[in-house]
């Protein structure tokens, strides 16, 4: 499908489980900041990391559907558990583009001095075969330790960021990837970068922290322009937030992350 030059100024979606996909719509939004964009956080169903494949994909097609339906031409999946299980069926059955969310393993295969990446993630994420592809591609001689973080999302979707429950979690998961002499992690969910302060502080400078909505704001950016012919058509940036949760919760928990208010509206599927 070719986007044709009337629909330059059609917004850009983007959809998680949760509030975690802010971290990447961070990024959109400076690398296209005159863009409209539509994000969806689907809090109603939030983890998906505990539902079948079949359950996120039902509801990466709910998602997907109310974005067409709002005029999307270009769909970001700001969640590395809904790409692992629902992107590829998204791209089959779909005429639109989908830029997915990517483990940044070979940029940290790349990095690490000691020979050791560590990986913060979903048990769904750790679970896929994705990333055991990813691995098994760029590790070469290098250690991959993965490291399951159940709990983290749960307590970032409350705006707990610097609870004690929080910050136990934390030394939890990551101290085994230090102990294991990791000096690359990966945050490898959409939530964790609003963790990245606290998990650095339990790191230490040595260790180096890397996550990838930097570079999937650089795919999106490389496909409209290579569709459109323009990034940064004149409309001026606005975001439309949508919540199957409650549109209050997202209010509270999303201006703490975002860094200031907006207004949410229920999502109607």
């Amino acid at each position: 499908m070719t986007i044709s030059v009337a629909e330059t100024g059609a917004p850009i979606g983007v959809f998680d489980s949760g509030l975690g996909g802010l971290s990447v719509l961070r990024e959109l939004a400076k690398k296209l900041p005159l863009q409209k964009f539509i994000y969806v956080a689907d809090s109603g169903y939030c983890p998906y990391g505990g539902k079948s494949q079949d359950e996120i994909i039902a509801r990466a097609v709910a998602v997907t559907d109310f974005l067409i339906a709002r005029g999307a031409k270009l769909i970001v999946v700001a969640c590395n558990t809904a790409t692992i299980a629902a992107v590829e069926y998204l791209r089959a059955n779909y005429s639109l583009n989908f830029v997915g969310m990517e483990p940044a393993v070979k940029p940290a295969v790349a990095l690490t001095q000691s020979g050791v990446v560590g990986v913060l993630a979903t048990g769904a994420a750790l679970a896929g075969e994705k990333l055991l592809r990813l691995i098994d591609r760029h590790a070469g001689n290098v250690r991959v330790i993965t490291q399951p973080c159940p709990g983290l999302v749960e307590q970032i979707e409350r705006g707990e960021l610097d609870s004690s429950a929080t910050r136990e979690l934390l030394a939890r998961y990551t101290q085994p990837l230090l102990d294991a002499g990791a000096d690359v992690i990966v945050l490898g969910c959409t939530h964790y970068p609003f963790l990245r302060e606290r998990i650095a502080k339990i790191a230490g400078p040595k260790v180096q922290l890397i996550d990838t909505g930097e570079a999937v704001a650089r795919r999106a950016a490389q496909l409209i322009a290579e569709r459109s012919g323009q990034i940064a058509p004149p409309a001026g940036t606005a975001i439309e937030w949508f919540s199957s949760g409650s549109p209050a919760q997202m209010q509270r928990v999303g201006a703490q992350l975002w860094g200031e208010s907006f207004r949410v509206m229920a999502l109607p599927v």
